[in-house]
């Protein structure tokens, strides 16, 4: 079997791309929208035929790449029949399979984190995709999406901590680096749920953690419920696409290239707000920035841009267009009305100096 594990650093996602030896017949779990391009790649140089799609839930801190990747190569999207979804291909229930070639995954339903969770785990017993259920030394949070610690801490118990000790766990996220944990580790570390913790205790630590609301979710989950795709807006709605030539990617985010934004930005007047989301120390680093924008760190933007004129047009770039992609959604979920992602952001921007220096 062939497994790949691949990281997504705007949102510290892991994706998986899970394939036979033999067939060549592969499934993706847990696409990211922004890192399509990057898994199509990895699966054509793998010589793989994508054939599943398959969602551990419906994500809240990103959007899925499911309906992209459905577009480019007849792979059916997959879902516990739990989740509230729209234009899924299958809703699988507890124990179901999906095969692929000479290989199958199994559906264990781990509800709790959301009432959609579902983690697969490999035909062989070797390995289980948790999703967000469970994570290493820690789990989901379970505060949104009929969320309830009682039901992920019996899902954690009763489909993953009863599968054998060496049995392999791949997380749907990290935050500290780690890649893969197993059964008997998490059984014993796992700061929430291991060394034998109660349900009431483990309850208790849940109902106290506090936590923010989700940066993302007003983004992500009215895309994510229908598999990456969202509604586009009509003549009536209020996206203007006027002030520049916008083409919207599959999965909905408003692009222009660099090209345009190059000759827009140099006019005296020019038409609109140039926002760089990346970190300072990537203002700063080897691409430097442009003159004429300015720096507002992705993770600022939702508070930063509540005082941002709402009809005011605004191009926004970062590094190579996930983050970028990723704000140009949050403002039109706040309702401003002409706003794009420069494609490709400042790594094509500096490339294309490049080549017309060569030229």
């Amino acid at each position: 079997m062939i497994v790949r594990q691949l990281f997504d650093p705007a949102t510290s996602t892991y994706t998986y791309i899970v394939a036979s030896e033999q067939t060549r017949d592969a499934v993706i779990i847990d696409p990211v929208l922004e890192q399509v391009d990057r898994d199509s790649l990895v699966l054509s140089e793998l010589g793989l035929k994508l054939r599943y799609v398959l969602e551990t839930h419906v994500h809240a801190d990103h959007i899925t790449g499911a309906a992209s990747l459905r577009d480019r190569t007849g792979a059916k999207i997959v879902f516990s029949k739990h989740a509230e979804v729209e234009g899924a291909d299958r809703l699988v229930e507890d124990g179901d399979r999906v095969e692929f070639g000479d290989n199958f995954l199994e559906a264990r339903l781990t509800p709790g984190h959301t009432a959609g969770c579902v983690s697969w785990l490999c035909g062989d017993g070797s390995r289980v995709f948790t999703g967000d259920a469970l994570l290493i030394r820690g789990c989901g949070r379970t505060d949104f999406q009929e969320g309830d610690p009682s039901t992920l801490y019996q899902s954690i118990h009763e489909k993953i901590f009863s599968l054998p000790d060496a049995t392999l766990i791949y997380p749907g996220h990290d935050y500290q680096g780690r890649s893969v944990s197993t059964v008997a580790e998490e059984k014993t570390f796992n700061r929430r749920l291991g060394n034998q913790r109660s349900e009431a205790a483990f309850v208790e630590i849940m109902e106290g953690l506090s936590l923010p609301y989700p940066r993302y979710i007003d983004v992500a989950l009215p895309a994510n419920k229908v598999c990456g795709r969202p509604e586009p807006k009509d003549a009536a709605g209020n996206i203007e696409t006027t002030w520049a030539p916008i083409v919207r990617t599959p999965g909905g985010i408003p692009e222009v290239t660099t090209a345009w934004t190059r000759g827009e930005v140099r006019r005296p007047m020019r038409r609109f707000r140039f926002i760089d989301v990346r970190e300072p120390h990537e203002w700063v680093g080897e691409l430097g920035h442009v003159e004429q924008a300015e720096l507002v760190p992705l993770r600022n933007l939702p508070l930063v841009a509540e005082a941002w004129d709402r009809d005011e047009a605004i191009v926004i770039v970062c590094r190579s267009g996930g983050r970028s992609g990723q704000a140009a959604r949050l403002l039109e979920s706040m309702n401003f009305n002409r706003v794009a992602s420069m494609a490709g952001g400042m790594l094509r921007w500096r490339q294309e100096e490049a080549d017309t220096r060569a030229a």
